[in-house]
């Protein structure tokens, strides 16, 4: 539940499944994950996107089996020491795995409380503690009914009160949404989905894919001139390292791409070239 939780974060789940199976079959236990080199969980992270939760899994990983004996602990306030886990992360392993009645909140239960309860079209472009009251208001006491509900509205705004088409004749509560009551009211700003041709966000994925098939510290010069200029085609990252090239990055770009990974503990220097983190 923990590694499912931190791989969705902004990531689609017809995405992340595919990485997530493979990632429990590798590592069904924490402890396997803790004995691995932090390197190892970037590369099995594969193109998921925003790898720095890969090294907080692994970070995560160490701290269970150092402070819990290698069980992922089971209440809010204790998920929530662990690294990479927030409140909505520590919330919804402590319900959904665990049983517990707390007050999950993600973008669909947003979206649901928004329209259902306060007659808008879509939540605030930030989590409020208006919208956090709220949330907490309306859950019932009885924790198992809790856990219900929790689960019961998130899918209810994943699959039926969706951000473009809601299927609102299909909805087991249109007869009390506010939202429709109101006569559906526009939104009041337009969602901005966030870019990425031409982002540094592009060329750092693309410098990741060199770095995941790369067997040996990748030599700079690689990243900056395409290997037919070098004279030789390096083994098993030619593909990738095509790929970056056909960016067309401007070497300021690069450098931003190569400099922010090795702040971010993402790459780091050895014998001169770059690898993923031992």
């Amino acid at each position: 539940m923990l590694v499912s939780e931190i791989m969705l974060q902004q990531t689609p789940v017809v995405r992340v499944l595919p990485v997530w199976e493979e990632w429990l079959r590798r590592w069904p236990e924490p402890a396997g994950l803790a004995r691995e080199p932090a390197g190892e969980a970037v590369r099995s992270w594969g193109r998921l996107g925003y790898p720095r939760r890969a090294l907080r899994l692994h970070a995560a990983a160490a701290a269970i089996v150092n402070n819990h004996g290698g069980d992922v602990p089971a209440s809010h306030a204790e998920l929530l020491e662990l690294p990479g886990v927030g409140n909505y992360t520590a919330a919804a392993v402590a319900a959904f795995a665990f049983g517990r009645r707390e007050t999950v909140v993600d973008t669909n239960i947003r979206r649901v409380h928004a329209r259902l309860l306060s007659g808008t079209a879509l939540p605030a472009q930030a989590l409020t503690a208006a919208e956090m009251r709220l949330a907490a208001q309306v859950l019932p006491d009885d924790v198992g009914a809790s856990v219900r509900w929790n689960a019961a509205v998130m899918e209810l705004g994943a699959l039926v009160c969706t951000a473009r088409a809601p299927k609102c004749g299909e909805c087991p509560v249109r007869s009390s949404c506010a939202w429709l009551a109101a006569g559906e009211p526009p939104p009041t700003y337009t969602p901005k989905g966030q870019s990425w041709h031409g982002t540094d966000r592009q060329v750092r994925g693309a410098v990741m894919a060199v770095l995941r098939m790369a067997e040996a510290p990748v030599e700079p010069e690689l990243f900056q001139r395409a290997p037919a200029d070098l004279g030789f085609a390096p083994e098993g990252i030619g593909i990738p390292l095509a790929a970056l090239h056909r960016l067309n990055s401007a070497p300021e770009q690069l450098e931003r791409a190569l400099a922010g990974l090795l702040s971010d503990g993402l790459a780091e220097l050895h014998l001169g070239g770059f690898r993923l983190p031992a």
